[in-house]
């Protein structure tokens, strides 16, 4: 009897065109769930018939309670090789591998680029009044060259991110609590004294740092009220960094010309979350990742994976 595959939050139902799943069909049928499951006791009663597990990046949960409901489960293969959201010691209590996929950064960085350009020139709202009939211009656009660009982080994101907006001529600082002058001056960026000095002389500001025990909150009311009336905000990283209420307020209040996010501290948003109706927010699905490339690569990788289990010899392990 073949072995049963789930593949979550499948939203596009394009698991099984990106990639070839016919090295394991018959050992391993595939089934994809193009709903978000809310609630553990819904993730666990779905997956309960299932050997595999196929999730992409962070956005389901796989703590130990999860797996403990899940007698069944062998595999576990996660979308990239990093997950916070999965606990590796109860996973190998239970006796479940856990195995990742090749992942690139380029996607979020474009996507980073795609929303501060969109706020900077006001995209969606003139494109929406042309389509519409309404008013011909209606904004005036916000300048880049010659603009302060200031970056939470500068990893392999946010250091990538610092590289395109020096090309549009921008005025590129960072800040994180552990960079050094030395990596950003190897990149080509001014190491701002403070994150408070970069909050408050930046004109545009995008945050690329790892959600943790130090960044969570990173940004609350206080932190939000040192940017200048004129700047915009952007974050393709993890909510929690931004504290969610206080960005509203902003917004709500004019505080800032803007904002631009992709990440939320619910996903799926409710239709009634007050996110989607914000003003001066121009938001997208988390579609950080989402890109043709990076799906052919996971998914080709997650039946790699699931052959190479299969045959005793399990590849990419995370646990």
């Amino acid at each position: 009897m073949r072995l049963r595959c789930a593949v979550l939050d499948d939203f596009q139902q394009v698991a099984t065109e990106l990639a070839d799943w016919s090295p394991v069909a018959d050992r391993v049928e595939t089934v994809s769930f193009r709903e978000h499951f809310a609630t553990e006791a819904e993730l666990a009663s779905a997956l309960s018939g299932f050997d595999i597990v196929v999730t992409l990046r962070e956005r389901v949960p796989f703590p130990a309670s999860l797996l403990a409901r899940l007698p069944r489960l062998k595999l576990l293969i996660a979308s990239g090789m990093r997950n916070s959201v999965i606990d590796y010691a109860a996973a190998e209590a239970h006796g479940v591998t856990v195995c990742g996929t090749a992942s690139t950064s380029t996607p979020p960085v474009e996507l980073t680029w795609a929303l501060l350009l969109g706020l900077a020139r006001g995209i969606v709202e003139e494109s929406s009044s042309l389509r519409s009939g309404g008013p011909w211009q209606q904004t005036v656009g916000a300048d880049l060259h010659g603009r302060r660009l200031g970056l939470l982080g500068l990893g392999k994101i946010g250091s990538r991110v610092a590289r395109v907006g020096t090309a549009f001529g921008m005025h590129v600082s960072a800040w994180s609590q552990n960079l050094t002058k030395e990596y950003a001056d190897e990149v080509g960026v001014e190491l701002a004294a403070s994150k408070e000095e970069l909050l408050s002389s930046s004109d545009y500001v995008s945050v690329h740092l790892a959600l943790g025990d130090r960044t969570r909150g990173l940004l609350g009311a206080t932190e939000l009220a040192l940017l200048k009336p004129t700047a915009y905000l952007i974050n393709t990283s993890r909510a929690p960094i931004v504290d969610q209420d206080a960005l509203l307020t902003a917004l709500h209040e004019g505080r800032i010309a803007g904002a631009g996010i992709d990440v939320f501290d619910i996903e799926p948003l409710p239709a009634d979350h007050p996110m989607r109706t914000a003003p001066r927010l121009l938001a997208t699905p988390h579609l950080g990742y989402v890109s043709r490339a990076n799906y052919e690569t996971y998914y080709r990788e997650a039946v790699e994976d699931i052959r190479a289990f299969l045959d005793g010899a399990p590849v990419r392990r995370l646990s």
